[in-house]
């Protein structure tokens, strides 16, 4: 019996989905799933197009880097990916896209301001955006030294492309749970969740988030972003201890 089935089958179908969000085109995403028990995450093999993609062509890892399990080379953000599960507790999937509205806010080294109810539902901070990874980082593990950026960057936001008045930034560390998301600065977005699917759910959020926030940016340049009052009430009546947002 092969005991990766279930992850990789897990990993498999989150990966769809990022053709079917309409997310990335071509080979432009990964998503992996993590089972913390077994110390592997299963993780789209590289260059690999999503019609062509089968459940057996994943590529099992191990948090020491080592491919445990595939015929198949792991995708080049394998790194990346590694450096999040050995650093952010109670994660258990990882998805990385070029979707157009968050690649734009990322090249354009902007953090996405919290303008609305939509945003807050989701989390209660800007979106943080890191700074661009330096020549000495991109040519010494250029994928390992992106996980790291955005370790460190969630560690002391103040380290981030910019710094937003909204929410509990910029106190330090942002927790990875209740902050799924993150631009990483001329590159793009990383996403994560308590599995690999919710890590897509959290990919597609950030970038309707991203085209929202970039039309109210071209429609008012001088936006005013949301009082803190309702960013409180919109993030905790869904994730609140008090939540009533859904079914029992």
């Amino acid at each position: 019996m092969d005991k990766y089935k279930q992850l990789k089958e897990e990993a498999y179908l989150a990966n769809l989905e990022i053709p079917k969000q309409g997310l990335a085109i071509y080979t432009w995403g990964n998503v992996s799933a993590y089972d913390e028990k077994l110390g592997v995450f299963a993780i789209k093999p590289s260059g690999v197009s999503y019609d062509k993609l089968q459940v057996n062509d994943m590529v099992i890892v191990d948090l020491n880097g080592d491919k445990v399990e595939g015929k198949l080379n792991p995708s080049s953000d394998t790194q990346t990916h590694l450096e999040l599960y050995k650093n952010f507790d109670s994660i258990g999937g990882i998805c990385h896209t070029h979707s157009p509205y968050a690649t734009a806010w990322a090249q354009a080294m902007k953090s996405i301001p919290l303008l609305g109810t939509t945003h807050a539902d989701h989390l209660a901070n800007p979106i943080i955006c890191t700074k661009p990874l330096s020549k000495e980082q991109v040519e010494n593990g250029y994928e390992k030294n992106t996980g790291i950026l955005i370790y460190e960057t969630f560690k002391n936001p103040t380290l981030g492309q910019e710094i937003l008045n909204v929410g509990p930034y910029p106190k330090s560390p942002l927790i990875a749970k209740e902050n799924p998301m993150v631009l990483v600065g001329g590159h793009g977005p990383f996403s994560w969740g308590k599995d690999a699917i919710t890590s897509v759910y959290n990919a597609r959020v950030l970038e309707e988030v991203a085209k929202m926030a970039m039309w109210v940016n071209n429609l008012n340049p001088n936006f005013n972003q949301l009082p803190q009052h309702i960013i409180k009430k919109h993030y905790e009546r869904k994730h609140g201890k008090n939540a009533y947002y859904g079914q029992k």
